[in-house]
């Protein structure tokens, strides 16, 4: 089959198609061929080695395909069926914590880069029907993290006021989507005013651009005295993220696109109540929440592009410069 099988970290040009034998189903598992895969800034990571895998390997979390074998002992799922997979590999029975042992699909196992996978059959699930295999591919690990992060993590209520940081990237997205399909108001920042304009034609209620100064203070005074929830990936940011709440707000925070490292003040968190909560990608349960959600709802995943799986490395250039809004797409 043909994939794109990372031998060596660098810049996206050591993104190349290449031959490689054709995976098999065995116990438990079923072979998927891939009709489109998605990429997430975790891709980049990958591929420049800061997130290490063992190479060679596939990249790619986020995949929707046909079944086309089936292991033996599998009874869930069936050749021919249209499935979206689910990238959290061996997250356990626990829903507050993954077990050890979880790992992310695309490194250090093989991904969705390519025409075809072998995955565990409790990882794929019904693909939804209203969605193209487009945008069914860019669903799985934005979707989900987004997911847990409004209702798992910070129990998102009906007219509650969320705030999400970084508007225009895959989970950031979805997060508008959700919250608004909840019945939350939603405030998003962007350091670009068209990201601004494109989200509050999705719905967005309001938009700051956080490279004007007090920005912080914008938010607050638009919402009447801070949000009661932040979806916050940056890291740098959880200062604001928390003088952004009213009093007993949470701050959900999942990446560190600022940065690995924040220096914070104890007493916004104390005398304001604020619960920060940690979160990344999530369970099955979780997973399934998100698939029913989408099935009951009528938004659709936001699609940056779709490039054939040849145009990878332009793919990732456009995902690590940060000028896409939504998900980029490659299609086998």
């Amino acid at each position: 089959m043909k994939a794109v099988q990372l031998t060596e970290t660098g810049a996206p040009d050591v993104l190349r198609v290449s031959e490689v034998p054709d995976p098999t189903a065995g116990p438990g598992s079923v072979v998927v061929r891939i009709k489109a895969a998605a990429l997430n800034r975790r891709d980049v990571y990958l591929r420049k080695g800061i997130a290490p895998s063992p190479l060679p390997v596939i990249p790619g979390s986020d995949g929707a395909g046909v079944v086309e074998a089936i292991g033996d002992g599998v009874t869930t799922v069936a050749v021919g069926d249209e499935v979206i997979i689910l990238p959290s590999l061996a997250w356990g029975a626990g829903e507050a914590a993954p077990a050890p042992g979880f790992r992310i699909l695309g490194g250090p196992d093989n991904g969705t880069y390519a025409e075809l996978i072998a995955i565990a059959a409790e990882n794929v699930f019904p693909k939804p029907a209203r969605l193209s295999w487009e945008q069914a591919a860019a669903l799985p690990l934005a979707g989900l993290t987004a997911y847990r992060a409004l209702h798992s993590r910070a129990r998102l209520e009906a007219g509650e006021t969320v705030l999400i940081l970084g508007i225009g990237g895959g989970v950031a997205t979805f997060a508008l989507h959700l919250a608004k399909a909840a019945g939350a108001r939603v405030v998003v920042t962007s350091s670009s005013d068209e990201k601004l304009a494109t989200a509050a034609d999705l719905g967005a209620d309001i938009g700051v651009n956080y490279t004007t100064e007090g920005w912080v203070d914008q938010v607050r005074t638009a919402t009447d005295g801070g949000v009661d929830v932040v979806i916050d990936s940056v890291g740098s940011t959880w200062p604001d993220s928390i003088n952004s709440c009213r009093p007993g707000g949470r701050v959900v925070v999942f990446g560190g696109t600022g940065g690995a490292k924040v220096e914070l003040m104890v007493r916004p968190m104390t005398t304001g109540q604020i619960s920060l909560l940690g979160s990344t990608m999530g369970s099955p349960r979780d997973f399934a929440g998100l698939l029913d959600a989408v099935n009951a709802q009528r938004w659709v995943p936001v699609i940056d592009s779709v490039r054939p799986l040849s145009e990878a490395a332009d793919a990732h250039a456009r995902e690590e410069a940060g000028r896409h809004f939504g998900k980029l797409v490659l299609v086998p």
